[in-house]
């Protein structure tokens, strides 16, 4: 299978002018600059198929944002080979542009002042999308994303959850290979985060379209990738299943359980109290030398339940354990 996206040995180095204060300095600021080098992105390998939706995840200032610029054209490598559906970004960004979509959270591709609808067929025109195609995708888009209410209101009298829809629509209408997404569920309530996870993975059902996101809310990771690639300090420092990352760096599980009755005090050693509401108690357990199941039996055995629960912890302590 020949991959959507092909990196190898990709870098991004970034010159930073250091300036001396002081009144003294400033000519020699002017003629003898000084500068320094900062690594953003240091010689990362990997590839995506078709059709994967992959979480490129890691800490603040580890050369997400910076990689995905590269990838998009934004930027250009300071050493490496990068190729996004068959072309180099950088040296061919009207095409590289043609193949992918683009989401940041944070902005928005729409016009401020104008009605969605107007930024839409400006973007048609732009991308040069015919009235067959542009009407299918409006149609199917506005249908799945419910945003057909939204046509005629100015982008600037949107909420943030209503635009992120609205910006979604608008990367996809030309049939994009690649879908970069940065943040896209930054600062919207739940219930508009299960919308957009939702439309993510039907597009990527029913459209084979590559996604690559990145993200600080796990959740969005773990109900959208079963792959992701982890990066620090530029560096690919894992890439793989996303279960079994879990496993390796997960040793424990954690277990709700909803008392019949108020209990002061629990007689099971493997179990560590780690929160407690009325007679809800959260306890953390290594499941790898505690089964669920005889847990269970011996809190049975002992007390009056009425629920549990278990759930593994969150990406989010796999990404600082690897770290």
């Amino acid at each position: 299978m020949n991959p959507v996206i092909e990196v190898k040995g990709l870098s991004k180095v970034f010159k930073v002018y250091e300036k001396k204060k002081g009144i003294v300095n400033i000519l020699q600021n002017l003629i003898f600059p000084r500068c320094k080098e900062i690594v953003a992105v240091n010689n990362l390998d990997f590839t995506i198929n078709k059709g994967e939706i992959v979480g490129y995840i890691g800490p603040n200032g580890a050369g997400k944002s910076t990689t995905i610029k590269m990838l998009t054209g934004v930027l250009v490598p300071s050493a490496g080979k990068l190729t996004v559906c068959d072309s180099i970004p950088y040296k061919n960004r009207i095409k590289n542009a043609m193949k992918i979509g683009v989401v940041f959270g944070q902005k928005s591709q729409l016009w401020w002042d104008v009605p969605v609808i107007e930024s839409y067929r400006l973007l048609k025109e732009l991308y040069k999308i015919d009235d067959r195609q542009f009407e299918k995708n409006l149609s199917l888009y506005s249908e799945i994303l419910d945003i057909k209410n939204l046509m005629h209101t100015p982008v600037r009298q949107l909420s943030l959850g209503q635009r992120m829809r609205c910006d979604l629509a608008a990367s996809l209408f030309h049939d994009p290979e690649v879908l970069f997404l940065d943040e896209p569920t930054i600062g919207l309530d739940v219930g508009v985060k299960e919308k957009l996870r939702a439309f993510i993975k039907e597009i990527n059902a029913e459209k084979k379209i590559t996604v690559i996101l990145t993200t600080h809310d796990m959740k969005d990771v773990e109900e959208l990738c079963s792959r992701i690639i982890i990066i620090n300090n530029g560096e690919k420092i894992y890439d793989g299943d996303l279960n079994t990352v879990k496993k390796k760096y997960i040793s424990h599980r954690i277990l709700k359980v909803e008392f019949g009755n108020n209990i002061s005090s629990l007689h099971i050693p493997c179990l560590e109290i780690i929160r407690e509401e009325d007679n809800i108690k959260w306890f953390r357990f290594d499941h790898r030398k505690n089964s669920v199941a005889d847990i269970i039996k011996n809190l049975f055995t002992q007390y009056s339940i009425i629920d549990f629960a278990t759930t593994d912890p969150g990406i989010e302590e796999v990404v600082k354990k690897i770290c």
